[in-house]
């Protein structure tokens, strides 16, 4: 935790000084008094400022992020962080010149920081937090080579009436392709075996 030890004529005084330390509001501190200010003999002998320490309270978001700079530089890659508020929770976007090492194959090295930075910040938050890590697009660019591989699986499913099974896939691909083939009239999916390694499965209806 990050904390300072502050002084003023005040315990109020006190407390802007630390605010004004670490450029932030009061909401984001708890604040306990160490030493109450005294005026001493005469109001000028033996007077004692107020001393205060002030602990800052984690933002999820800024602790996330802060995660994601400290692997990056352990990796030794200059990435710079965008964030953008969805509908389901917040988006990272990744801008860089070495992203393809840091989306991985398949974007599995992706994915895999998405999970960290997702544990990373909801330890600090009080309600559930769900960050969607993205680099040069990625996530588009799969979500229609996913789409395109249903479709194409759909109508071999069709053709040879047997059930096709597609390689281990995180949640999140999982559900493109059930949402790609959930209207399909002739076919359907479902998922099988254990994470890693749950699998969709393609089948008539």
């Amino acid at each position: 935790m990050k904390k300072i030890v502050v002084t003023g004529k005040s315990i109020e005084e006190a407390v802007r000084n630390g605010l004004q330390q670490w450029n932030t509001t009061e909401d984001r501190v708890k604040i306990q008094v160490l030493e109450q200010p005294s005026r001493g003999l005469f109001g000028i002998i033996g007077a004692k400022d107020a001393k205060v320490e002030l602990e800052l309270i984690p933002d999820a978001v800024e602790e996330a992020i802060h995660f994601l700079q400290e692997v990056f530089q352990t990796m030794s890659v200059q990435v710079r962080i965008e964030q953008k508020s969805t509908r389901d929770g917040l988006e990272f976007h990744l801008f860089g010149t070495e992203l393809g090492m840091l989306i991985g194959r398949r974007g599995q090295t992706l994915d895999a920081l998405q999970y960290l930075v997702n544990i990373v910040a909801n330890r600090y938050s009080n309600t559930h937090m769900r960050i969607v890590l993205d680099a040069e697009q990625f996530r588009e660019r799969r979500k229609k080579t996913l789409e395109e591989l249903a479709a194409r699986l759909a109508d071999k499913v069709i053709r040879s009436r047997k059930e096709v099974v597609l390689e281990p896939m995180s949640p999140h691909e999982r559900k493109v392709i059930h949402a790609k083939l959930q209207d399909h009239p002739k076919v359907r999916t479902f998922s099988r075996g254990e994470e890693p390694n749950r699998r969709v499965v393609i089948v008539t209806r």
